[in-house]
């Protein structure tokens, strides 16, 4: 009787477990995309702006304009109302950014912080502390793409 006892505790035991371990395995599969690739441009932007010299915002160019536009992305501010964009190129950590995120949260001032793929890779819990204070975080990396709160790089 204590044999049978003990083989039904095990045989629960391991049923558990397996159950247990499908439960995990299904949580962490994550969803695959497929994408044609003939159906991706591989054309080349150019991304600059055009400078005149009559005080106006410069010009961005139309195909760059519906760009940012179908991905509410940011260029140029409001010319009709006054701001000041406050922007940090941030390609390496030479020991200051605590002390300017710092300074910029005891003013209640929010930044932009444009990063390399290095600096992302390097300085994770400073790139976090500025998206958890409410900064933009920016890519400053040509070739690799920044996405999501938790900046994934891509490279």
């Amino acid at each position: 009787m204590q044999k049978r006892t003990s083989k039904r505790m095990i045989i629960i035991g391991i049923l558990i477990i397996a159950i247990f371990s499908l439960s995990v395995i299904q949580m962490n599969q994550q969803e695959i995309v497929s994408v044609n690739a003939g159906q991706i441009s591989n054309k080349k932007i150019g991304w600059g702006i055009k400078r005149n010299d009559n005080h106006e915002q410069p010009d961005v160019g139309a195909s760059n304009q519906k760009i940012l536009e179908a991905n509410n992305g940011i260029c140029l501010g409001n010319k009709e109302k006054k701001y000041i964009y406050l922007t940090f190129d941030e390609g390496y950590e030479a020991g200051y950014t605590p002390k300017i995120l710092e300074t910029l949260k005891s003013n209640n001032v929010k930044a932009t912080f444009f990063i390399t793929a290095h600096y992302v890779n390097t300085q994770e819990e400073l790139v976090k502390q500025m998206i958890d204070e409410g900064h933009i975080v920016g890519n400053h990396t040509p070739k690799c793409l920044m996405s999501g709160n938790d900046i994934e790089t891509k490279c």
